[in-house]
């Protein structure tokens, strides 16, 4: 069964990485606990591509900012409706979610859901 993908681009500034590491723990055990068959957030390292669109083309990162980017997994779209909807519900994120105090700037974040292509 191929899987569906939630993905998300984003610039945290660098001093509140620590914080923001913290919020995506959180959020990862929450998703899994509901589910979600994956959770990933990774930080930018080499991002001087010289093919293609950079990422730092792409998103514009301000001086100090560094680039997450971030998927959950899940079996199907069905199935990530599902998860997010517990996953809203569930008071563990609820501390985390205020958009005025939110360890990067919630307006420039990208997300989308995705279909798998190729994959297993």
């Amino acid at each position: 069964m191929p899987a569906y993908v939630d993905g998300f681009l984003l610039c945290v500034p660098k001093k509140n990485l620590p914080a923001y590491r913290r919020m995506a723990k959180i959020a990862a055990t929450v998703w899994r606990d509901h589910g979600a068959l994956d959770y990933r957030e990774c930080v930018g390292d080499d991002l001087a591509v010289k093919f293609g669109l950079p990422f730092p083309k792409l998103v514009k990162p301000k001086p100090g900012e560094v680039i997450v980017f971030s998927w959950i997994t899940h079996k199907s779209r069905a199935h990530r409706d599902r998860v997010n909807a517990k996953v809203m519900k569930d008071p563990r994120l609820a501390g985390s979610c205020d958009e005025k105090n939110m360890p990067f700037d919630v307006s420039r974040m990208a997300w989308g859901g995705f279909k798998t292509l190729v994959g297993e």
